[in-house]
């Protein structure tokens, strides 16, 4: 009898695979298309997610997660006021474009540590809904991502899913323009994908102008 796997929908349950799935990062240069980067299905190379960032936006600490169709599925932004610069965490928000104004709905939070905290404490990422189906709220990613070599974990130290590059790609790209991340089965891929491009902006990635 096959086990049913659990699912975890953040962003929505159409992106929750029974397999584990293996997505390819392709980051696009600045001159071409504006930056950002592409995501692909290493079996079946079609187009799965884009991911747009202020050179295409034209907007600081701004990104856009949108699926295969280019239908919008996150705003994503860094968050700003006086707690946020009291903080000792810069704040990312990711929200569903469905709402607009002041009714957008917060999705989930990556809090980045702040100056010589950076190397002492690790990026922490909270899930905002109270949906019951939502198993996990709180993450961490291990790990470094420069070196696409990093993981999301969940609170009970069991990958969720890890960023890598293959020994072939290590062999000819010097910059790891193309790295892989595998998301195992049940978990969103949409919100594996979102925490990527917040990664790829604090490191300077193609989403950064």
């Amino acid at each position: 009898m096959t086990t049913k796997v659990k699912e975890m929908p953040v962003v929505s349950k159409m992106f929750c695979s029974s397999t584990q799935a293996v997505l390819v990062v392709r980051s696009r240069p600045h001159v071409v298309g504006g930056g950002g980067f592409v995501v692909t299905d290493l079996g079946s190379h079609e187009v799965v997610f884009r991911v747009d960032g202020c050179g295409v936006l034209g907007k600081k600490d701004q990104m856009t997660l949108t699926d295969a169709y280019q239908n919008p599925l996150l705003l994503i932004r860094l968050k700003a006021g006086i707690v946020e610069a009291l903080s000792l965490h810069r704040q990312w928000g990711s929200y569903t474009p469905a709402y607009v104004g002041s009714h957008q709905k917060l999705l989930f939070t990556l809090k980045d540590p702040k100056g010589c905290l950076a190397n002492n404490r690790p990026i922490r990422v909270s899930i905002e809904q109270k949906d019951q189906s939502i198993y996990c709220k709180n993450f961490q990613v291990n790990g470094y991502f420069p070196d696409r070599e990093c993981s999301i974990v969940d609170s009970g130290g069991n990958d969720i899913a890890q960023v890598t590059v293959s020994k072939d790609m290590k062999d000819v790209m010097e910059k790891k323009d193309v790295y892989h991340v595998v998301v195992n089965a049940g978990i969103d891929q949409a919100f594996v994908v979102g925490v990527i491009a917040i990664l790829d902006y604090i490191h300077n990635g193609s989403t950064r102008c």
